[in-house]
Order: structure tokens, then C-alpha cells, then sequence
């Protein structure tokens, strides 16, 4: 074992020495709840992986930091490859585990973190960066599994949050001391934390000048003293006799309460409490946390409309309707989409920018032109499984019923639709799709289809920002004879690289004073 790829048994050893701050339904429990185990199953996948001389190359990199091989998930992108090797790994890793990864949340944290530390020292003077490479030091050494708790409570949607009526309704720093802070709110929606070994901290929007508290990032370790994960465990009906991979996997949703939480000063990442000067760099960090985040989401939602449509060519053939036309209309949806979500994400990559920290970021319009596809398609590919499956996905009876003596035999024979598939398999069928369609991790799964990494609306607005419309406005110009020539084609996008550059002509000159 390499030093920078630990074993599932590392990880998993590490989780039961924490201390017990996981409830769930009203009860403090420890890591070694079984509620929590589905979850960490999934993870359990990125580790093995990494370990697996056949998935090397994919699931592993070399850090830039030390030279030595490390988790791919533990890895800041140094190259358009680096970024098209991540979005592979995702996909190929989710097909493993039938959906999400999950443990994409902490790097693209990671990442983000690279590139907004640096360019605030540099602008700024201040000195985060050295705190974050120590803290990614660490992070690559013991391939640590991360948590990225970005979207607050929020409270009035229509207000800031220096607005709100109790300011704690967003994350904020209430005291600043030498050798740390004092914070407190809530993140919500925070895939993988009760099971992930550090709480990486992030803001969620823009701040003004009024919102310096609340620009604030850091990491804990997820047992911190005042760290409250009220969690909410999503998993298949639980097997009795038939074994199954996608029997064994689910999630854990968490809502993160910092109860007055103590960050010591070498992993806090921004503070506008110390140095408000750095609040402008907190929407920059929301954004660009979203965008790595979008980026992994090309690779993982790729994946989940496959394992949609695997299931849904399988159980046609099982139902003997997989030559009717329909039925391959429905299919050449759902592989269109996975292909173009995922293309999306690979010409993201091919189009990426080196940030002066070394690391790449991919190209904003193409990852969120990418995601959002996926997020309005989510409910659609889950129609057409439904359609082709039909109601006994959700009425088939329970598993037990197949192996009782009195009704076992009666329930296999009138189970056979296709001749050509044993009723066993028929079973092993339908019991897929029942958890795909009708269990607690179905429902999960399609909300977070539509709004992980941000709804179609936020990849909208994004999107939006970004594209220069009075540039494209030029092409009609042209044909509509109202401008004489058609400027050189240039794609009429603002990239980060750009938004970093203004960030430097606004703030620099201030420091030099």
C-alpha cells in the first residue's frame, strides 16, 4: 500500500474511533450504526479501486505536492487530463455503485479552495494559501474522505444575510481570536458527512460589504466539538435471501449544525471577520466550488442515465417488448442524453484554464450547459423506467413470499413473462428496479438529480453571467445588415481565468496603497 492510498480499512477504522455526534430520529448514534453502513458502502468502492492494479491509472494521480502516487480523490486537476481522467473515474465508479460516488463533494471543495486561497494572497497579502497546502498535505497523505457543507438555511430567501432576522440563518464567524474562530449556523443538504472524515466549509453566494462575517471557509475534522449531523439515512428494503450490489449501497443527507464551533487558525481558509477585504473572494469561491462540483456532475449524472437505461433495456427484453419501436425511441433518449452530459463535461475539460496556483479549471458554460441537461432530464428517465417496467416495480410481492414453502412456487410461476428468463432472474429483475423506483433511496436520488451541485435555474443564471450576449447579438447585426462586418469568431464567454484578472486590477492597487 502506497502512503497517499490508504485501504478501506483504514477508513473505516477511522470512522468508529470518532467521537459519537451522528443523530438520527432523536437518537445520538456512532459511526458503526447500520443506517449508516449503506452509505458507507459507497465509498467503500473509491477505496478499493485505488487499491486495484486494473483501476490505477484512473482512480490514482501523483500529487504535485510530494511526487507520490495518491487517491484520485485526494488530487488538485494539473492538466486537461488530470480533469478528463476525474470525470471518467466518476462515471465509471457510479455504474459500480448504481448512483452516486458521493465522495466528489470534498475534492471539488479542494480544488476550489486552490485556486481562491492563492489568488486572495496574492491580491490581498494575506497568507491562507500555506494554510491550505498544509491542510492538503495532510488531506493526500491520509487520503482523507471529504464533505463540502456549502448551502445554508438561507431564512429569507429574498434577503442577505447580514438582512435576516436571526443572523445565525447563514454561516457565520462570531468571534475571531489569535489562535482561531468561533462559528455558527447551519449547512444543509450535506451528502456523505456523517460517514466523511473532515467538514470542508464554503459560502454559498456573493456577499456585500454588510456580509463580511459570513465570508468565511474552513475545515474540521467531523467530530468537532459542536458539530451536530442530524441525518437522514436513504437506503434499498433490506435483502433477506438475494444477494445483490445495488442491495448494499445508499446515503446519509446530513444537517450540519455548528453549535458554536471552535476552527482552529490554521485550517480556516477566508475570514472576512479578521479582514473584510476578503468578502468579494467568498462569491467567487461559492461559484467556483459549484462549477468542480458541476464538472464531477458530467461524469456522475452520465452515469446515472446509463445505469437508468441499463435497467431499462434489461427489463424490456425480460418483458419481451425490447424490439417494439417505442421501446428503443425511449432507450436512444436516455444513451442520448448520458453522451451528451458527459460530452459536455469532456469538452469542458479540452477547453480548461491553468489558474496562476497551477490548478485547471474547466470551461463554465459547457459544465453547466452539461448538468443543467441532466437535472431536466432527471424525471424523465425515471418516467421512461417506469413505463417500460410497469406497476409490479412497486407492487411485486415482498421478498419473503418467493422462499415460503406455501407460496413460493406460485408466486416464480406467475412471475415468468419472457420463457427465454428463469424466474429467479425475473425476480432479481424486478427487485432492482423496485429499489430504483420505489424505495426511500428513489426518492432521494431524483431530487438530487435535479438540484445537486445547484438546479437547472442556478446553472441558468450561471450560464447567463458568462455568456456575452451583445457579442452574439453581432452575428445578427451582420445578417440584418445593421453592422457592415462580422467580427473574427471568438466564443462570447467571461471564463474564471478573466473574473480572477478583474479581481487583480480591482483589489491589487488597494494593497500596493
Amino acid at each position: 500500500m502506497l502512503m497517499g492510498i490508504k485501504t478501506f480499512e483504514d477508513y473505516y477504522n477511522r470512522l468508529l474511533k470518532m467521537k459519537p455526534n451522528v443523530y438520527i430520529d432523536g437518537v445520538k448514534v456512532d459511526r458503526s450504526d447500520p443506517r449508516i453502513r449503506p452509505g458507507i458502502n459507497v465509498i467503500k468502492e473509491s477505496y478499493d479501486r485505488a487499491n486495484d492494479p486494473d483501476f490505477e491509472d484512473l482512480c490514482t494521480a501523483t500529487s504535485h505536492l510530494t511526487g507520490e502516487k495518491i487517491n484520485r480523490f485526494t488530487h488538485v486537476h494539473q492538466s486537461k487530463e488530470d480533469l478528463l481522467k476525474k470525470q471518467l473515474m466518476t462515471r465509471v465508479l457510479c455504474h459500480r455503485v448504481g448512483g452516486c460516488i458521493q465522495r466528489c463533494m470534498g475534492i471539488d471543495a479542494v480544488n476550489a479552495l486552490s485556486v481562491v486561497t492563492y489568488e486572495m494572497d496574492q491580491v490581498l497579502g494575506t497568507d491562507y494559501y500555506p494554510r491550505f497546502e498544509k491542510f492538503l498535505r495532510y488531506f493526500q497523505k491520509e487520503d482523507i474522505t471529504g464533505n463540502c457543507a456549502q448551502t445554508d438555511t438561507k431564512g429569507d430567501r429574498l434577503k442577505r444575510p447580514h438582512e435576516q432576522v436571526d443572523p445565525d440563518l447563514y454561516l457565520r464567524v462570531v468571534e475571531t481570536r489569535k489562535d482561531g474562530i468561533i462559528v455558527r449556523g447551519a449547512k444543509i443538504c450535506n451528502t456523505v458527512a456523517p460517514y466523511a472524515d473532515e467538514i470542508i466549509a464554503v459560502p454559498t453566494r456573493f456577499m456585500t460589504d454588510k456580509d463580511s462575517d459570513y465570508a468565511v471557509a474552513f475545515a474540521v475534522p467531523a467530530d468537532t466539538d459542536g458539530v451536530k449531523l442530524l441525518s437522514r439515512p436513504a437506503y434499498p428494503h433490506k435483502r433477506k435471501k438475494l444477494y445483490a450490489p445495488a442491495a448494499n449501497m445508499g446515503d446519509v443527507e446530513s444537517f450540519t449544525i455548528f453549535d458554536d464551533v471552535f476552527v482552529p487558525k490554521e485550517r480556516v481558509f477566508m475570514n472576512g471577520n479578521e479582514d473584510s477585504r476578503v468578502t468579494p473572494f467568498a462569491g467567487f469561491l461559492a461559484l467556483l466550488f459549484a462549477h468542480f462540483h458541476r464538472h464531477s456532475y458530467t461524469g456522475c449524472k452520465a452515469a446515472v442515465s446509463e445505469v437508468l437505461a441499463s435497467m431499462s433495456a434489461l427489463v424490456a427484453e425480460y418483458n419481451g417488448i425490447e424490439k417494439e419501436k417505442h421501446v428503443r425511441e425511449k432507450l436512444s433518449h436516455l444513451i442520448g442524453t448520458a453522451e451528451l452530459v458527459f460530452a459536455a463535461g469532456e469538452a469542458s475539460a479540452y477547453r480548461a484554464e491553468r489558474s496562476d496556483s497551477g490548478t485547471y479549471i474547466p470551461d463554465e458554460v459547457l459544465t453547466n450547459a452539461g448538468r443543467r441537461l441532466a437535472g431536466e432530464e432527471i424525471y424523465n428517465e425515471y418516467k421512461i423506467l417506469a413505463d417500460l417496467s410497469g406497476g409490479l416495480s412497486v407492487t411485486m410481492p415482498l421478498e419473503g413470499d418467493f422462499y415460503n414453502e406455501e407460496t413460493g412456487d406460485l408466486v416464480n410461476k406467475y412471475i415468468m413473462r419472457n420463457p427465454n428468463i428463469s424466474a429467479e432472474n425475473m425476480h432479481k429483475c424486478f427487485r432492482m428496479i423496485e429499489t430504483a423506483l420505489g424505495s426511500e433511496i428513489s426518492g432521494l436520488s431524483q431530487v438530487a438529480g435535479l438540484h445537486g451541485g445547484g438546479s437547472p435555474q442556478m446553472e441558468t443564471i450561471t450560464m447567463m453571467s458568462r455568456y456575452d450576449l451583445e457579442s452574439l447579438k453581432s452575428i445578427a447585426k451582420y445578417l440584418a445588415g445593421i453592422e457592415k462586418e462580422l467580427p473574427r469568431y471568438t466564443r462570447p464567454t467571461v471564463t474564471p481565468r478573466a473574473i480572477l484578472d478583474r479581481f487583480k486590477q480591482i483589489y491589487a492597487p488597494q494593497v500596493k496603497k
